[in-house]
């Protein structure tokens, strides 16, 4: 799968006439709960020539591409991204942070890296997150049953806000690290599940149980008091515009 990614990216700058600057795993292969019958998740960041941002109209900023087999596949472009991260959007902070990486321009992820930290703010990271897990707590049946892809998508988002509640840092994006704020007992309830998540298909269904279930609905409580008193501060863009600068400009001279 790596050779056909890498020849799905040439294809890419092309036929788009872009810049790849970073590509990385997005879905459950980054986030540590790969089923067998997972898909490829490809997300990546892009950056167009000079002329492009120089125009008085904004052109697409994204690309969505088809989704080819087991390959899902699409794009932002390095503006669209950079204006993200000002506002603390979790998902190229989770990207940056992929442990599976297909591409990147050296020196690309270890220069923005620490302006994502700069504007960080905890408050809209744990609304983010638990914005995730309420959408996916709507599949729980009366029962406690539940597709144990659904679950996950409970459990990473929470200990993703948890994170950002008592940590006031980017929240990392595997789960693996994120368990250590479970408890002891519920970290070998976890561990299992993702055992089992990985010998079964994306539809299986589970039942949670019941200190599980106690364990998500006091942690969606403790994330909901503590955004609350948290506020949100808006922050000047002068170093994503600078970074941004230096990388449209220093290409252009190349």
């Amino acid at each position: 799968m790596q050779k056909e990614i890498a020849q799905h990216l040439e294809q890419v700058e092309r036929q788009h006439n872009v810049k790849i600057l970073y590509a990385c795993e997005s879905g459950s292969r980054g986030w540590g709960f790969a089923s067998p019958d997972s898909d490829y998740d490809l997300r990546f960041i892009y950056q167009q020539p000079l002329d492009h941002y120089l125009k008085i109209y904004e052109a697409t900023e994204n690309l969505d591409l088809a989704i080819n087999g087991d390959l899902d596949s699409n794009g932002w472009d390095l503006r669209k991204t950079l204006r993200l991260i000002a506002r603390s959007n979790a998902t190229p902070l989770e990207w940056l942070q992929s442990p599976v990486v297909y591409r990147e321009t050296p020196g690309f992820k270890e220069a923005l890296w620490p302006l994502c930290a700069q504007y960080f703010d905890a408050r809209t990271s744990i609304h983010h997150y638990l914005g995730i897990a309420k959408g996916a707590m709507e599949a729980l049946g009366a029962d406690g049953s539940l597709k144990i892809k659904k679950l996950f998508y409970i459990l990473r988002p929470l200990l993703a806000a948890q994170w950002c509640a008592t940590r006031k840092t980017i929240a990392p994006m595997d789960i693996g690290t994120l368990s250590q704020l479970l408890p002891r007992s519920l970290q070998h309830t976890v561990k299992d599940l993702i055992a089992q998540k990985a010998l079964a298909p994306e539809g299986a269904v589970i039942h949670v149980d019941e200190a599980l279930h106690a364990w998500i609905n006091a942690v969606t409580d403790s994330c909901i008091a503590e955004a609350r008193t948290l506020k949100t501060e808006a922050r000047p863009v002068a170093s994503l515009d600078l970074f941004f600068k230096k990388m449209i400009y220093d290409d252009d001279d190349r």
